[in-house]
């Protein structure tokens, strides 16, 4: 009788540690990091946590994020938006599946997208910034308009003018205007010249 009765205590014993062993790595599956994703816009290699990295690289929460002057970075945090990098800049992202917060030591930053206001840390001041919004390490918060996913354009600065071409269009008009200015001078110039020579010719008529 006590050999039965040991040997299903020790039945029992292995299948309850059989149970903790597999509802154990099920919990540690669970509870995998939150994943970003680096991509290089550049001629340089980025530096993530110390080490050379190309685009496509899997970054983790609190990863400091180097660029180098010759490439920008987009750093995509998953639902929790994305952050373009500026060259020469240095930041550390932490993030989960909803939220960012960015340490910005160097450099500047925009926050492409975001599901939610991105804590920047920057100048010496915290600051909220949305989608379409821009940091700097040296003057803080720095504000663009930015066009939405539907291409609309959105008065992020609240100046009550939507400028997001504004850099653009205005280039072909001075290439324009630039040329046919010189167009004018060039015309003009070579009339002096052909009033001048025309001045100075004898024209001979043949004799009948």
């Amino acid at each position: 009788m006590n050999s039965k009765l040991w040997i299903r205590k020790a039945t029992s014993s292995c299948l309850m540690i059989a149970m903790l062993a597999t509802y154990s790595m099920v919990a540690l599956a669970n509870t995998e990091k939150t994943r970003g994703e680096i991509i290089v816009n550049g001629t340089e290699s980025v530096v993530v946590n110390g080490e050379t990295v190309q685009s496509g690289r899997t970054i983790f929460s609190s990863s400091t994020v180097s660029t180098p002057a010759n490439s920008s970075a987009v750093v995509s945090l998953g639902d929790a938006g994305e952050i373009g990098l500026a060259p020469n800049s240095v930041a550390t992202v932490t993030f989960d599946a909803k939220t960012a917060s960015i340490d910005l030591s160097a450099g500047s930053l925009k926050v492409l997208r975001a599901a939610d206001t991105v804590t920047v840390n920057a100048a010496g001041t915290t600051m909220s910034l949305n989608a379409g919004e821009s940091a700097s390490a040296k003057s803080g918060r720095s504000t663009d308009d930015y066009k939405d996913s539907s291409g609309k354009c959105i008065d992020a600065d609240k100046d009550g003018k939507e400028e997001c071409d504004s850099v653009v269009t205005w280039w072909p008009w001075v290439v324009i205007m630039g040329g046919a200015a010189v167009g004018i001078i060039w015309t003009a110039s070579q009339g002096e010249n052909a009033i001048s020579l025309g001045g100075g010719t004898v024209v001979v008529s043949p004799i009948r």
